[in-house]
């Protein structure tokens, strides 16, 4: 019995060794990717996804306590990872420089939730996946997956679906948006408005300003970066309006215990890593973290998503995503195009409002 438990014991922790190390080597290779492309290509996270995707359509079989240990990698690394998320984010940023794009970003997050609901609906893609696309689309990639995810209860396989939508666009709108803003003669803060507005990933965003400040010859440009970090302040309000959602959706249901006030519910189904997302970036806010302290914590959630990210791929099967991810892709694709268009077509409209 003794023996038995250790090997339990064994698999689980080998799992979590396994998917930290994925996780830590894929966020490394961003650096080596840097250096060869002059851009992040892919990120960590998505490449720790993609990794062990392709190990656990290789293995034969694993066993029950390793996939213990990649559940454990899935839920807890991916809860710590948007508390640290949280850290690098600050309120204040709504008052900055990015202020002005704040009715643009408010129209895409609207724009992107109906469009992927619809959408959805009507091509067959779960509920869920719509949101985990919609909120990817018009907040910030991988980390709205993450954190929505956690707050609709999505299947795994949901959110590798949603992630493989955003990265194919995300990483297009990154390599073309700078080329494209410049042919069409468009102004540096247009160019931050469309960027900060309709690319995802906020390291793709990164790349996308690094290509443009070249092209410009400027390298103090920050524009774009700037709008992303007001959008990405969003996470925190779309996460407390889908926790009321669910809360509200638990109650009608039956699913809350008889005579529960909708507070009640509330409180029984918001997750308290939200809770502590927002403590996180009070603090921020009021200068509590050091710059090297928000940039520590900015690489530690991103080697935590990747190694949460490393846990979900585990459980992925080609043929599930080849049978069943098509039309999530699909989704992706059409609700990123919609946004896309909106952020172009506000630059160009709005361009005396912009400068």
């Amino acid at each position: 019995m003794n023996e038995k438990t250790g090997i339990m014991k064994w698999g689980k922790v080998l799992a979590i060794v396994l998917c930290v190390v994925i996780g830590v080597l894929a966020n490394m290779s961003t650096d080596l990717q840097a250096r060869l492309f002059h851009r992040t290509v892919i990120g960590g996270p998505m490449l720790a996804l993609l990794v062990s995707m392709i190990l656990c359509n290789l293995l034969p079989t694993v066993s029950k306590e390793f996939k213990e240990g990649t559940t454990y990698c899935s839920k807890q690394f991916l809860n710590w990872g948007i508390i640290a998320t949280g850290g690098t984010l600050s309120f204040a940023a709504i008052l900055g420089t990015g202020v002005r794009a704040l009715p643009l970003i408010l129209f895409n997050i609207l724009l992107a939730f109906t469009v992927a609901l619809l959408v959805g609906k009507k091509i067959g893609v779960t509920e869920n996946t719509s949101i985990l696309v919609g909120g990817g689309t018009c907040i910030c990639g991988g980390t709205a997956i993450a954190t929505l995810s956690r707050i609709i209860k999505a299947k795994e396989s949901e959110i590798a679906f949603a992630m493989a939508a955003i990265f194919l666009f995300d990483t297009l709108a990154a390599f073309s948006y700078p080329y494209l803003i410049q042919a069409l003669g468009f102004t540096p803060n247009q160019f931050a408005f469309v960027a900060g507005t309709a690319i995802n990933d906020t390291s793709s965003v990164a790349g996308a300003q690094a290509t443009y400040q070249a092209m410009v010859g400027d390298p103090d440009f920050q524009g774009a970066l700037n709008v992303k970090l007001v959008r990405t302040t969003m996470l925190i309000f779309v996460a407390l309006a889908w926790t009321l959602i669910m809360a509200s959706r638990a109650k009608k249901n039956g699913e809350a215990a008889e005579g529960d006030t909708a507070l009640a519910v509330v409180k029984k189904t918001f997750p308290m890593f939200i809770l502590w997302f927002v403590v996180m970036a009070g603090l921020n806010t009021f200068g509590f973290f050091s710059d090297a302290g928000v940039k520590l914590l900015g690489k530690l959630g991103k080697y935590l998503f990747a190694a949460a990210l490393a846990g979900v791929g585990f459980k992925i099967k080609f043929k599930d995503v080849f049978s069943k991810g098509l039309k999530p892709i699909a989704l992706g694709g059409i609700t990123w195009l919609c946004v896309a268009v909106a952020s172009y077509a506000f630059a160009f409209l709005f361009a005396g409002y912009i400068g």
